[in-house]
């Protein structure tokens, strides 16, 4: 009599499996993957893909994972529609860019003129004293004139933005006024805000942070947008941008850290 092992079995119903490929990944990475590579219509490479998973896992052990709520890796795909599938949150509006602004490894070019992304999550989404945005460009707006990296507003009450001007930086985030004379930061290190009280928020760069005394207003009712800001004509950023995130507080210098091994990581793994 021939007895059928049960490990068999259960391996037989294991390959049906569609996220078998992704085992042991996290929950969260491997439903994006599988996300990206739809948009792809190919798979991703085993290294991008580990990058991903690390960035995931690591934002979880830091903390910081729950605090992001709209963000988009804008490298690492194989195509611009890949690279759009948001990592948290809804997918973000695209206004004019087409595939050859995009690079797989350091990520998406304004043209400082008409292309932004609507990142189709509102300014007051978070509470008052709670909110942070982020970007991580590979290369940094030009000097020429001001070009916002992302934000909502601009003279408004509530506003919320950073942006770079000839010789220096300002920002806001849901305050009375806004702060001039920043530094502007450098390519391949995170650039944000992020507030935490009602009296002041952190403001990131080359790879320092500095805490800002500004007191905070109820946040401007308007979507954020990363490129330029809702509300702020002409201010077109020309960098070019591999990661946002938006949402609650968060420790900018964690999330600087993860998405810089991220980033170097994709880089690393692309032939």
């Amino acid at each position: 009599m021939t007895i059928q092992s049960p490990f068999r079995s259960i391996s037989s119903r294991s390959s049906f499996s569609p996220f078998k490929r992704f085992l042991p990944y996290d929950f969260n990475a491997a439903t994006y993957i599988a996300a990206v590579e739809a948009a792809d219509g190919q798979l991703l490479e085993p290294g991008v893909k580990d990058a991903i998973n690390s960035f995931v896992v690591g934002c979880k052990n830091d903390g910081i994972w729950d605090a992001i709520k709209a963000s988009c890796i804008l490298a690492g795909a194989r195509t611009l529609e890949g690279a759009l599938v948001p990592l948290k949150g809804v997918a973000p509006t695209n206004f004019n860019f087409v595939s050859g602004d995009y690079d797989r490894e350091t990520g998406l070019v304004g043209n400082g003129s008409t292309k932004y992304l609507n990142s189709n999550r509102n300014n007051n989404a978070d509470p008052q004293n709670s909110h942070h945005m982020a970007v991580f460009p590979t290369t940094v707006n030009s000097i020429n004139q001001d070009r916002v990296y992302m934000g909502a507003g601009f003279v408004d009450a509530g506003s919320t933005y950073f942006f770079t001007r000839p010789g220096d930086a300002a920002a806001r985030n849901r305050s009375g006024a806004g702060t001039t004379g920043l530094t502007r930061g450098i390519a391949n290190a995170l650039i944000g805000i992020s507030r935490n009280s009602s009296t002041e928020f952190v403001y990131r760069q080359s790879n320092t942070s500095q805490t800002i005394s500004r007191s905070s207003e109820t946040p401007l009712n308007a979507n954020i947008f990363v490129f330029q800001s809702n509300g702020f004509t002409a201010s077109f950023s020309d960098a070019r941008i591999a990661f946002y995130s938006i949402g609650e507080s968060l420790d900018l210098a964690l999330l600087d850290t993860r998405v810089t091994t991220l980033i170097n990581a994709i880089g690393a793994a692309i032939p």
